[in-house]
């Protein structure tokens, strides 16, 4: 199974970058995972707040395949427990699923036609974090959840 994992904005503080990265070469021991990010222009991040978001889910709809399974991070998602979130992977991983997306919007979240395309919407808490920060946390809980599938000693419940 190939994991594909969408963002938009770039990552511009340094210990978020090398926590990405740390979690990047992680996953790469369980799955083909490739991180993907897409960036407005200069001109089009001045624009309206609802510009931007459809110009950033624009960008981010271009990535996405047909066949892919798309998973929307988004702040009112399904709330899943770490357990849970392994049961989803593997669930994934029997049915053969060819890729599975999950996609981070910017700081202004996503515009209707990706809630359309999303086959789900996940929620890392019901708190709001930065989108940057999205990014690491979604990734550590993405290893998490291999680790408790092959019963490896990281996660602790």
């Amino acid at each position: 199974m190939k994991i594909r994992i969408l963002s938009a904005g770039k990552i511009d503080v340094s210990y978020l970058r090398e926590g990405i990265a740390l979690y990047d070469s992680r996953l790469k021991h369980y799955a083909t995972v490739e991180l993907t990010q897409v960036n407005l222009n200069r001109s089009d991040s001045r624009a309206s707040v609802e510009v931007i978001k459809a110009k950033e889910t624009e960008l981010l709809m271009k990535k996405i395949n047909p066949g892919d399974f798309v998973v929307m991070l988004h702040e009112h998602g399904k709330q899943l427990r770490s357990l849970e979130m392994a049961a989803l992977l593997n669930e994934h991983m029997v049915r053969r699923t060819k890729k599975l997306v999950f996609v981070i919007g910017g700081p202004h979240g996503f515009s209707e036609p990706m809630f359309r395309r999303a086959d789900l919407q996940l929620s890392l808490s019901s708190m709001t974090f930065p989108h940057q920060l999205v990014k690491l946390v979604f990734l550590e809980q993405l290893y998490r959840a291999f680790t408790i599938i092959k019963n490896e000693p990281y996660h602790n419940e």
